[in-house]
């Protein structure tokens, strides 16, 4: 029962050997930060029957009329409603704040099954961040998506 960051101690076929133009960046995002290691740039829980949980992206952090909060802290949240099959939470522009406004896209469970509406789940979703995390960190818009 620990958690960490998650890191590959071996390369498997497919993955990235640099970013294009800026191969120094490349190597002091991803191997750099654990000598030995490919940082993925996620959290990682692992129960001590050596399951691996993703726990979100280390690196993701938004700044919401000052608070710096990460788009981890309120998937989880998000993630803990009943129709909510998985989520993702970014940051985008906003025109006066910079940087200020969150966008939640996420799958919902009961679409299929007929009885909620996307808008009735957003305004739960909302109030729930709301209260769990602050007012400040409930996303401007939820967008509902077949996927992720």
């Amino acid at each position: 029962n620990i958690s960490g960051a998650l890191c590959i101690s071996q390369a498997w076929p497919g993955m990235a050997r640099t970013i294009y133009n800026d191969h120094k960046r490349f190597l002091e995002t991803y191997l750099t930060p654990y000598p030995g290691f490919f940082f993925t740039g996620d959290g990682a829980y692992r129960t001590s029957e050596g399951y691996y949980q993703l726990t979100g992206r280390l690196d993701d952090i938004i700044n919401i009329s000052g608070h710096r909060l990460g788009t981890a802290e309120v998937e989880d949240v998000v993630n803990d409603h009943v129709a909510v099959a998985e989520s993702a939470v970014i940051g985008y522009p906003h025109e006066i704040k910079g940087e200020g406004k969150m966008l939640a896209f996420l799958p919902l469970k009961c679409l299929s099954w007929g009885y909620c509406t996307a808008e009735t789940v957003a305004a739960e979703l909302q109030e729930l961040i709301s209260k769990k995390i602050a007012k400040y960190a409930a996303p401007e818009y939820i967008q509902v998506t077949c996927r992720l």
